[in-house]
């Protein structure tokens, strides 16, 4: 089994921290703030907060989640992960459990494959730890996040913020996220991009051509 991800971590990566800046700094509020011609009218659009020098936490550090550690790394932030084994060559710090990496971050970006052990791996005690003013984006599969959870948690306050492009049940979205100004919402569209495509292409003719020549192949399929 191969794997496709070498063709899009980086357009992966770019749309979970593009989604993390869009819920911090309001960007699509803003956009809605604006468009609505609220402006002239009532001149307190909500405030975001910054993104440098947060601790992001990490859940899933295969190459999409070393992708975004590196753009992350450029803001300043404090880069943490979790994944099912210490990462030796990896200069981000380690946390054995999401519970523990969840407590010692901002922030938490998920990555990783969806499996039976990572079925609803953000969960209520997750999202306790992660405190009022955290920020969950996800990137890997709607199933990862109870979604039910969440949804409350961003509805009473509890959750400061989410960025989500995979749901529990594609394409319906729960309606409630509809209004809340500190979710944006994405429809699956994080590994898709004119270039990446290509890129998909190319590795699939990579690999097809190496595996019918007995020779090494390019994107052997690991979980993270």
């Amino acid at each position: 089994m191969t794997n496709a991800s070498t063709a899009f971590a980086e357009d992966a990566a770019d749309h979970a921290v593009a989604l993390l800046i869009d819920v911090c700094r309001r960007i699509s509020t803003a956009d809605r703030f604006v468009r609505a011609g609220l402006w002239p009218v009532k001149r307190d659009c909500p405030l975001g907060f910054k993104v440098g020098r947060k601790r992001v936490g990490i859940v899933g550090l295969g190459r999409i989640g070393l992708e975004v550690g590196k753009r992350l790394e450029a803001f300043g932030c404090s880069i943490a992960y979790n994944s099912r084994k210490k990462k030796p060559s990896v200069p981000f710090s380690y946390h054995a459990t999401v519970l523990d990496l969840a407590e010692d971050s901002d922030a938490l970006i998920l990555c990783c494959s969806l499996t039976e052990q990572t079925h609803h791996i953000i969960n209520k005690d997750v999202l306790e730890a992660l405190g009022k003013e955290g920020v969950i984006i996800n990137v890997g599969r709607g199933a990862l996040i109870d979604e039910k959870v969440l949804v409350q948690f961003l509805l009473t306050g509890d959750t400061g913020g989410a960025g989500l492009d995979v749901f529990e049940n594609e394409p319906d979205v729960p309606r409630e996220l509809f209004e809340l100004d500190n979710v944006v919402l994405s429809p699956h569209r994080a590994i898709f991009a004119s270039e990446s495509l290509e890129a998909l292409h190319q590795l699939v003719f990579t690999n097809l051509k190496a595996f019918f020549s007995n020779k090494p192949l390019q994107s052997v399929f690991q979980i993270e």
